[in-house]
């Protein structure tokens, strides 16, 4: 059998462990895509294949870690992916998807022994995420947090940031309402890591190139959603110190697209920065407001009352803190909260969001109080945008019961 001199990867840059790369192998798509996208989860980086022919292309460029080898197609197809491995010298690991007693699952370990391929224990279908993670457990990043806390300056020039996004929902009719992206690293040791263990440039005071990253990046990204299944109203989070400088705002404006299509973006600040400085907020609204760009006063709680009486209110968007949401069903205390910032919205004809939505009766809580949107892990968690533009924005959330 000819050899095609593929090279292994690496495991290690430096002092860190590469992220695992995984090839998904299968010739349905949709199982294909419900893998990838399992898998990201777990923090590969993944991509896919329908056929040999495929992962011969993909070999010449790339080199997994792991191929996930459905058996849900035809059987030549899978013998023809173990020959194609074995002929490259393949030493990742190969884990075989599909019925376990099954006479395609007995044969492909039959193959995989004779060509002296690696092959995992089979996942047998169906199957959840634990039993995923414990087949690939041993490619897996660490579990524990980056400690030292990453530097942003690496990050960014390393190009480890992502921006995930989730669902807004309309709490009427459980539509989808747009989306807030939400800034993730995905770390060569670690996996993917929230913002709470990112390290600030300390050249960077204002947040500048931090910034930048996730306003063009959600450019990008709005472009890539409306090839995918139309447009989408997306949010992002910015420090206000970034928006002091007026060219700064002028330099924002002017990236937005000139898409017939484009709704506008949201531009989230927190609702402490904004209450600490109302003169200077207000007027970055009035700034950006012709522009396509509106501002949402973020994580409001018990310090509301400080917005009231304000003789010029040009947010669009109040968003109530998550810890004011959760549990809201059974605490009068946070009720008391949500309904105050509902009239004031109200009074300002300023829309509602509910954020940290986790439980049924959250939501039918939020519901009866007259939010007009909702944002949790009830809808669903944050995703990448790859994810997010699959899983997708044209039909109304089913509520669990």
């Amino acid at each position: 059998m000819e050899s095609l001199g593929v090279m292994s990867r690496p495991a290690t840059f430096g002092q860190r462990r590469l992220t695992p790369r995984a090839c998904v192998a299968d010739g349905k798509r949709h199982i294909r895509t419900f893998l990838a996208d399992a898998l990201e989860e777990l923090g590969f980086v993944t991509f896919e294949c329908a056929e040999a022919t495929d992962l011969k292309q993909v070999l010449e460029t790339q080199t997994p870690d792991l191929v996930v080898l459905g058996l849900s197609a035809e059987g030549t197809e899978a013998q023809a992916i173990l020959e194609l491995l074995a002929a490259a010298r393949f030493n990742g690991k190969i884990l075989p998807v599909g019925l376990r007693d099954s006479v395609l699952a007995t044969a492909t370990r039959q193959l995989g022994a004779e060509l002296g391929l690696p092959l995992l224990p089979i996942l047998p279908t169906p199957f959840g995420a634990d039993s995923l993670r414990d087949s690939v457990a041993m490619l897996l990043p660490s579990e524990a947090p980056p400690s030292p806390p990453v530097d942003v300056a690496e990050a960014l020039k390393a190009g480890w940031l992502e921006l995930w996004y989730q669902q807004k929902i309309d709490a009427r009719t459980l539509m989808p309402r747009g989306a807030e992206a939400l800034i993730r690293m995905r770390h060569p040791a670690w996996g993917v890591v929230p913002p709470a263990s990112f390290i600030p440039d300390e050249n960077d005071r204002t947040f500048r190139s931090l910034s930048e990253f996730v306003i063009g990046r959600a450019i990008d990204d709005w472009h890539y959603f409306i090839e995918q299944n139309g447009p989408v109203d997306l949010s992002i989070n910015l420090p206000m110190t970034f928006l002091e400088d007026r060219q700064t705002v002028r330099d924002l404006c002017a990236q937005m697209p000139a898409h017939p299509a484009f709704g506008g973006m949201l531009i989230e600040l927190k609702s402490s920065e904004v209450i600490g400085n109302v003169d200077l907020a207000v007027d970055i609204a009035k700034q950006i407001r012709f522009h396509n760009i509106a501002i949402s006063i973020d994580d409001l709680g018990p310090e509301w009352p400080a917005l009231m009486g304000l003789e010029s209110f040009p947010f669009v968007e109040l968003k109530v803190d998550r810890q004011f949401v959760t549990g809201c069903a059974d605490d009068r205390l946070k009720q008391t909260i949500c309904r105050g910032i509902i009239d004031l919205a109200d009074s300002y004809g300023a829309r509602t969001v509910a954020e940290g939505v986790e439980s049924r009766t959250d939501f039918l809580a939020a519901h009866e109080m007259g939010f007009d949107l909702a944002q949790g892990f009830l809808f669903g968690k944050a995703s990448t945008a790859k994810k997010f533009a699959r899983s997708s924005l044209a039909r109304p959330i089913l509520v669990p019961q």
